[in-house]
C-alpha cells in the first residue's frame, strides 16, 4: 500500500492539477494512519486494505467539499474512516456478504498482504487498549482512540467527531481517569 499512488487506488477523474496534487499529499501523509485505524479493528489483511481504499476513494470523491477552515485534512479523513467502519459493521451485522460488496477492489499481492499483516500485528497494543476501553462509553472510546492511538490533536479529533473541542477534552479527561483507576485496581 505504501508504494501505491492515490491515482492507483481509484481517485476520481474530476481531480485535476492542483487539486490532484493536494489530494495526493493528503493521501501520502495519512494512508498509513488510516490503515492502522482499521488494523486495530480488523485482523484480516484484505479487509484492512479494502476499508482503507474505500476511505481514500470516498475522500477523493468529496475532496472538493473539504474546507480546511473547519479542521485538518487528517481529522476530515478520520471522520470518513469512521463512517466507512460503521457501514462495514452494519453490513456484517446484517449478514451481508462483505466480500461481494468489496469485490471491485484490486487483488492484493503477497508482499502487500505481508505488509498489512505486519501492520495488523503492530496494532496489537492498540487493540488491547481498545479492549480496556470497552467499559467506556462509545464517545469516550472514540476520543481515546483518535488522540492516543491515531495521534490526532484534540482539535483534530473534535473535528473528526463533529463535537466542540471542550466536549472532546472533557471526554478524553474522563476516559483517561477511568482507565487509570481501572489500571490501579488491577495491579
Amino acid at each position: 500500500m505504501s508504494t501505491a499512488t492515490a491515482t492507483e487506488v481509484g481517485v476520481p477523474q474530476n481531480l485535476r492539477g492542483g487539486a490532484l496534487a493536494e489530494f495526493e499529499e493528503v493521501y501520502r501523509s495519512n494512508v498509513g494512519l488510516v490503515a492502522a485505524y482499521f488494523a486495530r479493528r480488523c485482523r484480516e489483511p484484505h479487509a484492512v486494505a479494502d476499508l482503507t481504499s474505500e476511505t481514500i476513494v470516498r475522500a477523493a470523491g468529496s475532496f472538493g467539499a473539504f474546507d480546511p477552515r473547519r479542521g485538518s485534512a487528517r481529522a476530515w479523513l478520520f471522520g470518513i474512516a469512521a463512517h466507512v467502519w460503521a457501514r462495514y459493521c452494519a453490513d456484517v451485522a446484517e449478514s451481508r456478504d462483505a466480500i461481494g460488496r468489496l469485490a471491485g477492489h484490486r487483488a492484493l499481492e503477497s508482499s502487500e498482504i505481508d505488509e498489512l499483516a505486519a501492520k495488523i500485528d503492530a496494532q496489537e497494543a492498540g487493540r488491547k487498549l481498545l479492549e480496556r476501553c470497552s467499559m467506556l462509553s462509545a464517545n469516550e472510546r472514540a476520543a481515546i482512540e483518535l488522540v492516543d492511538l491515531a495521534e490526532l490533536t484534540p482539535k483534530e479529533a473534535a473535528a473528526a467527531l463533529g463535537v466542540p473541542r471542550g466536549v472532546l477534552r472533557m471526554r478524553l479527561s474522563r476516559a483517561r481517569a477511568r482507565l487509570r483507576k481501572e489500571h490501579h485496581i488491577d495491579e
